[in-house]
Order: C-alpha cells, then sequence, then structure tokens
C-alpha cells in the first residue's frame, strides 16, 4: 500500500458512523480541524454546531477522539473547548510522534484509531506511516493557505492515480 493512499475516501465527516467504525475495527479517532470539522479560519461556532452533536454523539457509544491539528495552539484550544475532547495544535504533521503522542492519549493501538483529514501530504501520510486506518475527506472549503493550495494540485494527481477525481 502507498503510504499516500487512504483506506477510505469520504465526502464529508459525518460520514463517518457508528457502522462505518464498526465494520472497520475502529475504537478511536484522530481528527484534523481545518476543512475536516470546521472551515479553515472559521470562528463560528453556528457552523460547527452539527459537528459538535456528531462527536458528542460518538463520544457517548464509546468512540474515543483525539483533535490533530497543525493549527495555532490558540486556535485549537478554541474549538477543543466547544468540541470537548482532547487534542493539540501544532501537532507536526505528518511527524509519526505526533500521532503515538495522540494515541497513547487514547489508550489505543494503531489498528484501532482512524486518521480522519483533508490533505493527503499531513493526514494520510503521518497516518499510514503510524499504522492507523486512513480515511480522507473531501475539503470543506477552499480558503486554505498558499501552500496547501499548492498542495491540491499535487494531491489531485495523487488521487487521480487512485481513481477519485476530487475538484478541490
Amino acid at each position: 500500500m502507498s503510504v499516500l493512499r487512504p483506506r477510505d475516501v469520504i465526502d464529508h465527516v459525518t460520514d463517518i458512523t457508528p457502522d462505518f467504525l464498526a465494520t472497520r475495527g475502529l475504537s478511536g479517532l484522530l481528527i484534523d480541524l481545518d476543512n475536516t470539522l470546521v472551515p479553515y479560519g472559521s470562528y463560528a461556532d453556528e457552523e460547527a454546531a452539527g459537528i459538535i452533536r456528531w462527536a458528542r454523539d460518538l463520544q457517548q457509544l464509546g468512540t474515543g477522539l483525539y483533535l490533530l491539528s497543525n493549527a495555532t495552539s490558540r486556535r485549537a484550544a478554541y474549538w477543543l473547548e466547544r468540541l470537548e475532547f482532547n487534542g493539540v495544535g501544532l501537532a507536526g504533521k505528518p511527524n509519526p510522534r505526533a500521532f503515538r503522542r495522540a494515541l497513547a492519549s487514547l489508550h489505543l493501538a494503531p489498528r484501532q484509531v482512524g486518521m480522519v483529514g483533508d490533505q493527503l501530504f499531513t493526514d494520510v501520510l503521518g497516518g499510514n506511516l503510524a499504522g492507523l486506518h486512513t480515511i480522507l475527506v473531501r475539503p470543506l472549503k477552499g480558503n486554505a493557505l498558499p501552500h496547501t493550495r499548492a498542495a491540491r494540485h499535487l494531491e489531485r494527481l495523487v488521487l487521480r492515480r487512485y481513481g477519485h477525481d476530487w475538484r478541490t
């Protein structure tokens, strides 16, 4: 398996249901923030009401959640307070060390955890290197940083190779 190939490709993070997790043997998720849970740069709580409900529902069913974001610590803390689960900003993805720390926090083995994110070169690469079940989600918005916009062009080429032709 290529380190850039996601195990699953979905349209929205809320496509991850208890059945989705059960069929893949997953008990926990590491989740990216920007353009995965909320639009990049957003601080609008009303945009996140559905995501907050989704996260709480999964947690009530026993799913461990951990935010693993390269966003600033301040931004991550803002959303962690609302999401009510643990995590970090400035994680340093795709460095596998960030993923190992998150796994330790959840007290789960890599095979039990999915990495959910919108970027191949941080979320999928890091998750695959750490032995996680990688789940690529369609980016919520195209309003990313300049280096992310450049990476999106390369991502499209890789995704096409694996049979996905997203317009991001």
